[in-house]
């Protein structure tokens, strides 16, 4: 175990980016904190990397407008295997579709080789966010700045 199943990691992750329109990779490790009673990740830790892989995203394509501007209205994930305190994780978030005033992403969490563990696909799943400007209390299309990022950066 070692080099090879790091390098499988970054390889699945470029694999599950190229499927999609943009993406983004962010790696952390899980703290003491982001543990529970059970000695492994508590389910509000993969959100957590989740929503950082997404800002790391917006933030790579110039555009802090996104920002309090785009609620979560879904969100699934499925949990597939553990994470232990002091595990090296990588968290890809790519766009899958983008609507008038919705954007759909994937995305997919794997801890990396770990105190004889090997790497695994620990959650993966899928959340929807629409664009709802300030003050507004309904959806509304995404604005033409957010749009020509997005474009720059994929094949919408």
């Amino acid at each position: 175990m070692g080099a090879s199943q790091v390098s499988a990691v970054a390889d699945a992750a470029e694999e599950f980016l190229a499927a999609g329109l943009s993406g983004s990779v962010l790696e952390r490790h899980i703290e003491w904190i982001d543990t529970d009673a059970a000695g492994h990740q508590h389910n509000s830790v993969v959100m957590r990397f989740v929503e950082a892989a997404e800002a790391r995203l917006f933030r790579e394509l110039g555009v802090v407008s996104y920002f309090g501007n785009a609620p979560r209205v879904r969100h699934e994930i499925d949990y597939r295997a553990k994470l232990y305190f002091g595990q090296r994780v990588s968290t890809a978030v790519a766009i899958e579709h983008v609507g008038t005033s919705s954007i759909s992403f994937a995305f997919k969490v794997w801890g990396h080789p770990h105190e004889g563990r090997e790497a695994v696909l620990a959650a993966e799943g899928r959340f929807v966010t629409v664009c709802v400007p300030e003050g507004a209390e309904k959806s509304a299309p995404w604005p033409a700045t957010v749009l020509a990022a997005l474009k720059q950066r994929s094949t919408i």
